[in-house]
């Protein structure tokens, strides 16, 4: 990143501003703005999120919204009520009260002599959420938003639970959120009340997975602030991004397609990353790209924002697999809107292993099987050991690994080797005749590209269970014996396959622990004939409708020294044991301790999580998120210990939880959760 000291207006910073909200709690914001917006008011962007201004996120916070303030506007970082110096607490993720005190943020800044009136709203992750969320309650200052790593629909496609199956990141995002709403506030920042809103805070908390697993399908809880429920209400211009290595990569294609205002989307190769930071690279000047919207929607400068494809995606080539990248290498492709004119659908029978060539759909003259054949698989749960994190950040190396190993149990179609380069952009989906002994059960699906020397690496995936075949409302299960025809989407993405290798389609009946298995091992029969994917290819005729370079180099403001005061760590193993046949994946990120100069702040933040089962024994299944957080000044030290284990069999979820909090070494908080919770969505 090339960083960036001479900008058209000179910055000043205020590190603690309190904005009152309506029923009396003060809310904690950092603003960086011109220091000409006093005689010549400026635009206002918000971006309120839960993890921290004062130091966690200071540092990300620090190369952009200098920027963007040093070319005319107000940044505004605000810690949602009850995280970091605002008061209140944080019971839960998106509720009312949350989108109450935005809209109040927005009110307010809207009225501060420094600002013209006009709004916008940023963020990545839980930001753009809320940037989302609040824009469609229309507030009337809000003229713009620019969102990045988010989505639409907070049942279906989020961390939660996927195609109806609960996602293990249930549980780890869960026990992030234990931590991070349990920290206390600086008393260098707010004073001699830390003590009592830090209490407030421990007294008020509960692991919030609790509240996600009493909510199995898609109902009111998940309904609420879903921007799928009603895409009309979304009415001011959005740009949209997200990367191909993130959990989510569908959002962006999405959003375009049901929304009807200005809008532009971005999709990279990067994981769970803004693009001026992506990695795997390249990165690219996405600053630059966002003052530009600014500039258009908030000031009205006539600087052709809206010309070029409706949205600009990431060609991925071929890679061998690996659990990280560095850079990822591929070109730029636009497309004029989404879906897309130029991706065609082509189908491809499972009965059928040559691959259809652009625009034809052909029986085989040689059928690899004979037809109606019926396929028998039975997963172990070892299946899924390599998938990686639902959401890739990059850190630890969390990408998929080869999945030769995951393809030993599974049910395995490969095509013949590729007589030409095919390119896919978009969500693929694989329709499948089915049928179960038991009432429960569900499927993976898994597209990966397969060079000449066997190495696998995955593409996408998808998963259902199988009691959602019919909708996410009311899950109905399987009557035993019964046929289904039953369709899996698969995740979107943009890759190439060159001439001579092979894409691959896996099924299993077990992806864990990237997802939480069924409640006792199946034997699913999937019958070839009537069984189908469905490819959205690009062809190699189609103009790539972008240039090759489209974007500049990354730039950003210098970001305040932060000294590494004990070693980080960082770990991702997988374990089997050959004695018991336990299995184990071990994940460590320990940031060790930092001293953030620029307010002597010294933070250490440790996570841990561990994913357990022994052989195929689907009632051995157990997963552990424990959390360390401490925040050290002269005088006073402080330390927050959480640790949330989920365990389950055929009808019960079982959560034990402890929260402990610690003041100078000594502990003054404890408490401790043992909560069941019925398997409703079977």
């Amino acid at each position: 990143m090339r960083y960036v000291d001479q900008l058209p207006h000179a910055v000043r910073t205020e590190n603690h501003v309190t904005i009152t909200m309506s029923d009396g709690v003060r809310l904690s914001a950092k603003v960086w703005r011109p220091t000409g917006s006093d005689r010549e008011p400026v635009p206002a962007i918000l971006e309120a999120v839960p993890y921290r201004k004062n130091d966690l996120t200071s540092t990300r916070d620090a190369i952009h919204h200098p920027y963007i303030a040093g070319h005319g506007y107000a940044c505004v970082r605000v810690d949602l009520r009850g995280t970091g110096e605002s008061e209140g607490v944080l019971l839960d993720e998106y509720l009312e009260r949350e989108q109450c005190d935005a809209e109040e943020v927005l009110a307010w800044l809207a009225e501060q002599p420094w600002c013209d009136g006009s709004t916008g709203m940023m963020g990545i992750s839980w930001g753009a959420f809320a940037a989302l969320q609040v824009a469609a309650r229309q507030p009337p200052s809000l003229g713009a938003i620019v969102i990045a790593s988010f989505t639409d629909d907070r049942y279906a496609d989020d961390m939660h639970y996927v195609g109806g199956a609960m996602l293990s990141d249930n549980l780890a995002e869960a026990g992030t959120m234990f931590a991070y709403a349990t920290c206390p506030p600086d008393p260098a920042v707010v004073g001699e009340r830390w003590r009592e809103m830090w209490h407030e805070r421990l007294d008020a908390a509960q692991p919030w997975v609790l509240e996600w697993l009493r909510h199995q399908h898609r109902d009111d809880y998940w309904r609420h602030a879903s921007l799928s429920e009603d895409y009309g209400a979304l009415r001011c211009p959005v740009l949209a991004s997200s990367g191909w290595a993130d959990g989510y990569s569908n959002a962006v294609t999405r959003l375009l397609s049901h929304v009807d205002v200005p809008r532009k989307g971005l999709i990279g190769p990067w994981s769970h990353k803004l693009p001026h930071l992506g990695e795997p690279g390249p990165a690219i000047g996405y600053l630059q790209e966002v003052v530009r919207w600014w500039d258009h929607w908030l000031k009205g400068f006539d600087n052709g924002v809206m010309d070029g494809p409706m949205i600009s995606a990431w060609m991925q080539e071929s890679v061998p697999p690996s659990t990280s990248y560095q850079e990822r290498p591929g070109r730029w492709v636009g497309e004029p809107s989404w879906p897309s004119p130029h991706v065609q659908e082509v189908v491809h029978p499972l009965d059928d292993r040559t691959i259809v060539r652009e625009g034809e759909a052909r029986a085989s003259s040689e059928s690899a099987h004979s037809p109606g054949r019926v396929h028998e698989v039975q997963s172990p749960l070892s299946v899924g050991q390599f998938a990686g994190k639902w959401a890739s950040y990059n850190a630890p190396p969390d990408l998929p690994y080869d999945q030769r190993e995951e393809d030993g149990g599974s049910l395995v179609f490969d095509t013949r080797p590729l007589p030409e380069r095919v390119e896919i952009l978009g969500a693929p989906a694989v329709d499948l005749l089915v049928s179960s002994p038991s009432r429960s059960a569900q499927v993976a699906v898994r597209l990966s590209d397969v060079a000449p020397d066997g190495r696998a690496t995955r593409v996408t995936y998808g998963v259902l269970n199988l009691a959602h075949r019919s909708g996410e409302d009311g899950p109905e299960q399987l009557e035993p014996g019964r046929t289904y025809r039953v369709r899996i989407p698969l995740n979107g993405v943009a890759q190439a396959f060159p001439a001579g290798h092979r894409i691959r389609l896996s099924l299993s009946t077990s992806y864990w622990p990237l997802v939480w298995p069924a409640p006792s091992s199946v034997q699913l029969s999937v019958h070839e004939a009537g069984s189908r994917l469905t490819l959205p290819i690009r062809p190699a005729a189609a103009p790539d409708g972008i240039p090759a370079e489209p974007f500049g180099e990354p730039e950003g403001c210098e970001p305040p020294e932060v000294t590494q005061q004990t070693e980080p760590e960082q770990d991702w193993t997988v374990s089997r044991n050959l004695v018991d046949y336990r299995s184990s994946l071990d994940i460590v990120k320990d940031r060790g301790l930092q001293r953030y100069e620029e307010n002597g702040i010294e933070v250490g933040l440790r996570a841990c999580e561990k994913y357990l089962s022994t052989a195929d024994d689907f009632g051995s299944v157990s997963g552990e998120s424990a959390w360390t957080m401490r925040f050290r000044r002269p005088a006073w030290d402080v330390r927050v210990e959480t640790r949330t284990v989920l365990t389950s069999n055929e009808t019960e979820f079982h959560v034990d939880a402890t929260l402990d909090g610690y003041e100078d070494g000594r502990r003054v908080f404890s408490r401790t959760w043992n909560e069941s919770i019925p398997r409703v969505n079977v």
